[in-house]
């Protein structure tokens, strides 16, 4: 790895600090040569909470470059906001808030300036964020703000910046046409243009992780994918005209298929092997509830489409849990294992 790999901390009021401090602490070799982009105080708490010893140090760094000089028993902290306050574990607070949407900002540009190889975000919460203010208020979470970014960095407009959400853990990956929407909004942008769009997003993405092109199942809108039209007309009218026109580009592409079986059939058997590498997902909960019921601790959440590498943890900002020194690190470590894959690509 030729350059580190920044860590955004999240909202300093919920389990985002537990557990990086928990990854560095349980992983060192993994977490070598990644740094926290945040706020030293803030790290200096979160790692007293779960180790309190004072052999484990959390030093502070003036360039990203740093990080890929320290020893793995560290945990280095580029302070890239204004110091932060002592703020209550636990509770909504516009200025975790502004500091968890500064972090973001800063290690988004520094991605795509090149100065780190990849970012990885622990939970924002929403409900921060917005009463943070401008800028961070136009933006539902991270997906959107990396977005918007990378637009203004590549000098297009949003929507020629088209991105998609992967969740993946070490049995399932699906990849959803549409994220934060009411389902009936969902169902308005099953269009062509969008189905394909996450085809050719999908393909490009895991070609790189996998070093070939993947095998990709589509799930259906309709129970039984419409059942040749008696529950629908999506699937005839919209998806295999885009499955055909994706096999006419060269892609791996299968269905639609019923979606209460299709992600059984891409699940990872216990021999290692899956009759597809990702399915295709039409809205956010008929993808998210097969990873999550597989163990939402082990989930990630990757963002294909970006000009750079970002994953994240499956779950929120756990406000119940802050401060407890309970918070389940494994999926934190897990997105850190997976920016690597990602930025190493198939081996």
């Amino acid at each position: 790895m030729q350059l580190p790999i920044a860590i955004t901390p999240g909202d300093p009021c919920g389990i985002g600090p537990e557990i990086i401090a928990k990854a560095w602490r349980d992983a060192p070799e993994l977490t070598r040569g990644c740094f926290v982009a945040g706020d030293v105080g803030v790290m200096r708490r979160a790692m007293a909470l779960v180790q309190p010893l004072p052999a484990f140090p959390v030093c502070s760094i003036e360039s990203p470059a740093e990080a890929l000089e320290l020893p793995p028993r560290c945990l280095p902290v580029l302070q890239v906001v204004p110091v932060a306050p002592v703020l209550p574990w636990g509770q909504v607070d516009a200025r975790a808030g502004r500091l968890a949407g500064e972090a973001v900002l800063w290690a988004t540009r520094a991605a795509l300036r090149g100065e780190v190889s990849a970012l990885v975000t622990a939970p924002l919460h929403k409900e921060a964020l917005h009463a943070a203010g401008a800028p961070y208020a136009q933006y539902p979470g991270h997906t959107e703000l990396l977005q918007a970014e990378a637009a203004r960095h590549a000098g297009l407009p949003v929507d020629q910046m088209p991105v998609r959400m992967m969740l993946a853990n070490d049995e399932l990956r699906t990849v959803l046409v549409s994220i934060h929407l009411s389902l009936r909004e969902a169902l308005a942008a099953i269009t062509p243009v969008g189905v394909l769009q996450t085809l050719r997003i999908t393909d490009t993405a895991l070609t790189r992780v996998l070093g070939r092109r993947p095998r990709i199942a589509v799930a259906g809108v309709n129970p039984h994918a419409g059942e040749g039209g008696l529950f629908g007309r999506e699937e005839i009218e919209v998806l295999q005209p885009c499955l055909a026109q994706a096999r006419l580009e060269g892609l791996d592409v299968h269905g639609p298929f019923a979606p209460d079986t299709v992600f059984m059939r891409a699940r990872q058997r216990a021999d290692g092997q899956r009759e597809f590498d990702v399915v295709i997902a039409m809205y956010h909960d008929q993808g998210l509830i097969p990873v999550k019921y597989l163990g939402v601790e082990q989930g990630v959440n990757v963002t294909l489409g970006l000009p750079l590498v970002r994953t994240s943890p499956d779950h929120g900002t756990a406000m119940d849990l802050a401060g407890q020194g309970l918070a389940d690190a494994s999926s934190m470590v897990q997105a850190i294992r997976m920016a690597r894959q990602l930025v190493n690509g198939p081996r």
